[in-house]
Order: C-alpha cells, then structure tokens, then sequence
C-alpha cells in the first residue's frame, strides 16, 4: 500500500479554499480550523470519506462524529429540528454549540455510529464558515488527532499527530476557545441534557429555553455506540501520568523532584516560580485557561516529566468544561 505524502499546510487564500473545497467534495480529508479545537473534515454524506476519518484517527466505530453546517438552513437536510433546536440556534450559531437530533436518511450509519439520531452544530470560525459555503456539503469533523490523545488547538499540533496520515491542513491560526462544543441532547424537547459541557454554559441554556436542564453525568465507561462524542471516561489524555489536586499546597510543589511537572490555573505570587511550575493564565481567567490548557498539557508531555500534577478550576461556568476536560484526561 502506497504511504500518504506528508501533510500540506495551507493559508486561507481563496485559490486555497476553493481547491481544499474541490477536495473534499471528492471525498478527501482537510484539517481543518475552528473556534473549539481543530477538526478532521469529510463530506458527511459520503460514508467511504467518513471512514477514511476512522481510520486515519484509530477512532472506532462506536464513537459518532459531529457534522458541520454552514447555515442553519441546511438543518433539514441532516436531521429533523424542534422548536427548541431552532430557539438554541438563533441564540448561539454561529458558535460552539453541538445539538444531538433525530437524523435523516441521508446520514450515513457511519457518522452516528448506527444510531438514530446525529449532532450537529454551525461553526464560527470564519475561515472554516468559507470553506463549508464553497464545499456546498455538510462536512463530518472529530478533532484532528490520533483518538484519545489530547485535542490539538494549532494547525502545527495537527501536523505533529496526524502528518503522515493525511494530505491537507489548513491553518486558521491558534483556536479561540481552545475546548470542545457544548453538546445538549435535544432528542426530547421536553428533557433537553449536557451531555459534554463547554464554553457555552447549562445556564445560558437554560435561560434560552425557559426551562431547567440537565447537567452531565459523571464519566462512565459505556459500553456500545455513543449518542455524541467525547463522553468516554478516558480522553484528551496526554501519554504522562496526570494527577488533579482541587489546589495544589506550595510545599507540594516545593519538595517535589524536578522531573514532576505542576501546572496551575493561575501564575503563583511572590518569589519566581521553580523549573518545573507552570501556569495556564496570569490572573487564572478561564477563557485564558480554556483557551490554552491542550497547548500546556501537550507542552508537557513532550518535556520527559514523570508526572503531571495539575489544579482544577473553579467548579462554575467555563471552569466546569475546563474540569471535564482534566478529569476524562486523567482518568486510567
């Protein structure tokens, strides 16, 4: 079997998007940007270009894939909306909200791991917005790193993990948020749940649909197909050791061996910090956090630390993906 060329990295140019686009209506994989994290795209109606996503990630089966609209327009295409979904839409798309709905035929098996029901959402990022509105499609995309590793936020992280596995990144610069979308589970209506929190919050939900929703169960290890992505136990893992302290003690950090990282959600006061402390934000605010804690972890990773100690954020509003996030990355 012939090996796939290293990977290209392109600018947004319009000669660019216009060929990527080419490229994905014939079935290929772009890497692609967006305001969560960066993704793998396939054209969503295509079941053999979907595979070609489980293969080149090591993803299996049982894990479904969000597709991508350009417009909310195109919902009726893949999936059958309620009145809540069209309320949540005009209150957060474009933007990082995935909402899980009843499919349409035209979805194939392959993208919702067998079920009956799809997640989908309208990106914000205005580089991957053109390159869906000249695809025409809707566009399939997990994020674009080996399955369970930790979610790339660059266009270089793509490159590092999936380079040789695949043809074309396009490089939209470092993501904005930095975490996954907010998945709610809108398959009743009347009992809409988080199944995977994120920047936009239960609350900020809640108050669109003028009713209460559920928040996320605990991480489990559920056996069979997902309803949505990233809801297994284990994920966004790094391949050291991560241990979580709801705060970590100066003395901790003081007697520790050099070669056990500590990673702080704010920049610790007084005298410089040793070697081996590192921090996700100056003042620990949590899009600052969010926005760079995959960077950090996969920073870390690569340095040979033994360890990986790392604070959890505060349990309210963003910080609450922040701690799913280390959680699902910490859990053996």
């Amino acid at each position: 079997m012939a090996r796939t060329p290293p990977a290209r990295t392109y600018r947004g140019t319009a000669r660019n998007l216009a060929r990527l686009a080419a490229c994905l209506r014939a079935g290929d994989l772009v890497a692609v940007p967006t305001e969560t994290v960066y993704g793998l795209a396939a054209h969503a109606l295509d079941a053999r270009a979907c595979a070609r996503i489980f293969r080149a990630k090591g993803r299996p089966a049982s894990d479904p894939l969000i597709v991508h609209l350009h417009s909310v327009r195109q919902l009726g295409l893949v999936c059958l909306p309620n009145a809540a979904a069209h309320r949540l839409a005009r209150a957060f798309w474009p933007g990082p909200l995935t909402l899980v709905l009843p499919k349409t035929p035209a979805v194939p098996a392959i993208v919702t791991s067998g079920r009956d029901s799809v997640a989908v959402r309208v990106p914000r990022h205005p580089l991957f917005r053109r390159l869906l509105r000249l695809a025409g499609v809707p566009l399939a995309a997990p994020s674009a790193n080996p399955f369970g590793y930790i979610s790339p936020t660059t266009a270089e992280h793509v490159r590092q993990g999936l380079g040789g596995k695949i043809r074309h990144i396009l490089d939209g610069g470092p993501a904005s948020i930095g975490l996954e979308s907010t998945i709610v589970d809108l398959r009743d209506p009347s009992r809409p749940a988080v199944l995977r929190p994120g920047a936009i919050t239960a609350e900020q939900i809640a108050r669109v649909l003028g009713r209460r929703v559920a928040a996320p169960q605990p991480a489990a290890a559920q056996p069979g197909a997902q309803v949505a992505p990233g809801l297994l136990a284990r994920h966004y893992s790094p391949r050291t050791p991560l241990v979580l302290h709801k705060k970590v003690p100066a003395a901790l950090r003081g007697r520790a061996p050099a070669n056990e990282a500590f990673l702080l959600q704010r920049q610790p006061r007084g005298a410089a910090s040793a070697a081996h402390v590192f921090w996700l934000d100056a003042t620990g605010d949590l899009p600052g956090v969010a926005r760079r804690l995959f960077a950090m972890l996969r920073r870390l990773d690569a340095q040979g630390f033994v360890r990986i100690h790392a604070e959890l954020a505060p349990d309210r509003g963003l910080g609450r993906a922040i701690n799913d996030r280390l959680r699902r990355a910490a859990a053996r």
